[in-house]
């Protein structure tokens, strides 16, 4: 019985092989036998024109006055921070982390009341406050003017006018 098992098995893998797939075969050579590949052309390179450096028309770029500013001769001499002058206490802040906590009017004059960290300092016209030399021009009842000398990249300084708002009390914080 096994003997049998094995002929036919080995007869079904004999017809399995050779002639089935050739009508297939021949119609796949007779339907491309007329299609013939086609690549097309690559576009033709068109030549740029050449153009003459001519480097004593040119401003040499390496030269240093184009990457660094002149420096002006006798130091400046426009507005200067009076480097003499004694620190004040909110000089010590950036303008950023200032807060305008209140004001306090005596008489005609207000001054405000800044929060630096946990503190609160009382300021008048005058003082001084932020780390770009800033001198208090004015106070009222919702903002601190100031006017601050700010270094440019010449080394000079140039006025800019800020500002320091009243911080209202947000509602539900102690």
């Amino acid at each position: 019985m096994r003997r049998l098992l094995a002929v036919l098995f080995c007869f079904c893998l004999s017809s399995c092989g050779g002639n089935e797939h050739q009508d297939i075969k021949q119609w796949m050579n007779e339907a491309t036998k007329d299609y013939k590949g086609t690549v097309t052309p690559l576009p033709q390179i068109k030549p740029f024109p050449l153009v003459a450096y001519e480097v004593a028309d040119l401003v040499e770029p390496f030269r240093p006055s184009k990457i660094e500013p002149e420096r002006k001769q006798g130091g400046g001499g426009g507005l200067q921070p009076d480097p003499n002058r004694r620190k004040e206490p909110l000089e010590a802040y950036p303008l950023e982390s200032l807060k305008m906590v209140g004001n306090i009017r005596q008489g005609n004059a207000f001054n405000a009341l800044i929060q630096a960290d946990k503190n609160v300092y009382q300021v008048k016209v005058g003082n001084y406050m932020g780390q770009n030399f800033g001198v208090i021009t004015g106070i009222n009842d919702a903002e601190v003017t100031l006017k601050e000398l700010v270094p440019d990249s010449l080394g000079d300084y140039a006025e800019r006018i800020s500002t320091l708002q009243l911080q209202e009390k947000q509602e539900g914080k102690k």
